[in-house]
């Protein structure tokens, strides 16, 4: 690798480094939550929401889900100590920490199984049992969608775990699979602000989708619900799974959009009265990280967006364009360029391989730059997981198809058969982050030197 190449890796390397540890969930929790005596006050961008009065509670509980979910109940109960009665976090399987007040349930992400399951029933029984006299804070992070798998009777956790199989399979963005998954469920779209309705409930959460809308963010569990049973059967309809999903599932959305079964809570419920949210981090607090890294270490930098989303390889493409016109003409940065950007993309599986989004852009990018010797990207899941696998992403450059045919690899092959994990395994291009504990979508990092 010429020494330029491996420069340019080692500052991409230190620009997510910089960018993830700038989303670290306990650090968020305590820039937003404080305690002075025995006021709590919670705290928004610059601004405070909100004061609670601790004496005023006979019990503080504390419940939530998502990969960041135990760095987040840690700090919660550092902050509150023996003041905490009980809580309950589901984290994906590995994403642990050391807590005392607050039990921690592992489950797993993103096909949900029955440990998600045993959880979702622990926490909706700790928020049903809740009163007017008590407080609940809620930690919401990436990942709590699946990791809060409560479907209602008549479905069956195989059956909405097929569902969620095919939505993660056919190209629909989180705000798609999100909306169905509220549906089918007695915990997400609002449903446990309804059952820990009267208790005061303070939600903070960490934002792993496009917008930051927080009705989508492991499903919104206690915000209003946008979206609708109607809408369920059109996205079904619309990526041609409708007469995959299991016939129970379909049967209950049918059921829903004709009104035999209750909607999710709307905006204008008065269980929302209680209910004070707030985003705590954030796809662009990562990438402005990122930003002042790479400016630390002499490139003019730009972020482009952090609310792309749309087809990978399509935005694989536009930011090979991207890249280019900068060596071209100098813009939107000359170089030394580095090129930032965040969101979520989608891919559609037509292979039986392994791989994830993160690695589908890179590998797509090795063709659309072949031959741009001074174009160097990454492409990173902040929660360090891409896809079903223990990569978070993966490098790619202008040689990176070049090389391929040399290792014996054909890189149409594995795009084809969506097999970017073990292209990338071979070619010794993977990033391996392990476990961030945290999650605010992706990071895209192209250096143009």
């Amino acid at each position: 690798m010429p020494p330029s190449i491996e420069r340019a890796r080692e500052d991409i390397t230190a620009c997510y480094t910089a960018a993830i540890d700038a989303v670290n969930p306990a650090r968020a929790v305590k820039n937003r939550l404080r305690i002075e005596g025995s006021r709590l006050s919670l705290h928004g961008e610059g601004s405070l929401l909100a004061e609670y009065e601790l004496s005023g509670f006979k019990r503080i509980l504390v419940i939530g889900c998502g990969k960041a979910g135990a760095p987040m109940a840690r700090a919660v109960e550092e902050l509150l100590g023996e003041r905490i009665s009980a809580g309950c976090i589901a984290v994906k399987y590995g994403y642990t920490d050391r807590l005392s007040r607050v039990a921690l349930r592992e489950a797993a992400h993103p096909v949900p199984d029955q440990k998600g399951r045993e959880a979702a029933g622990e926490i909706l029984r700790l928020a049903s049992d809740a009163g007017r006299d008590d407080l609940i804070i809620s930690l919401i992070s990436g990942g709590g969608s699946a990791l809060l798998p409560l479907p209602p009777e008549g479905i069956t956790l195989d059956e909405k775990r097929e569902t969620t199989s095919l939505l993660l399979k056919s190209g629909a963005s989180i705000h798609e699979m999100n909306a169905v998954r509220k549906h089918l469920s007695l915990v997400k779209g609002g449903n446990l602000a309804r059952a820990a309705y009267p208790a005061t409930v303070i939600s903070m959460m960490i934002s792993d989708v496009v917008g930051d809308n927080p009705d989508v963010i492991a499903s919104g569990p206690f915000v209003p619900d946008e979206s609708s049973f109607p809408e369920t059967l059109e996205i079904l309809e619309k990526y041609r799974i409708d007469d995959r999903v299991p016939r129970a599932v379909l049967e209950h959305l049918r059921a829903g959009a004709q009104g035999k079964i209750e909607e999710t809570p709307k905006r204008g419920d008065p269980i929302f009265e209680r209910v004070t949210s707030v985003i705590i981090a954030s796809n662009i607090i990562a990438l402005k990280a990122a930003r002042e890294e790479a400016v630390r270490r002499g490139y003019n930098t730009i972020i482009l967006s952090s609310l792309v989303e749309g087809e990978t390889r399509d935005a694989a493409l536009l930011h090979a364009a991207i890249a280019r016109e900068s060596i071209a003409s100098g813009n939107p940065v000359p170089p030394p360029a580095c090129i930032i950007s965040g969101g979520e993309t989608t891919v559609t599986v037509r292979g039986k391989g392994m791989g994830g989004r993160n690695m589908e852009f890179a590998i797509h990018s090795a063709v659309f730059l072949e031959g741009e010797e001074r174009i160097v990207l990454a492409s990173v899941g902040t929660d360090g997981t891409d896809g079903p696998t223990d990569a978070a992403g993966a490098f790619a450059d202008g040689s990176t198809r070049k090389n391929a045919p040399g290792q014996g690899l054909d890189i149409t092959h594995y795009i084809r058969n969506s097999d970017s994990y073990n292209f990338f395994k071979k070619t010794g291009d993977l990033i391996v982050t392990g476990p961030t504990n945290t999650n605010v979508m992706d990071i895209r990092i192209m250096t143009i030197i």
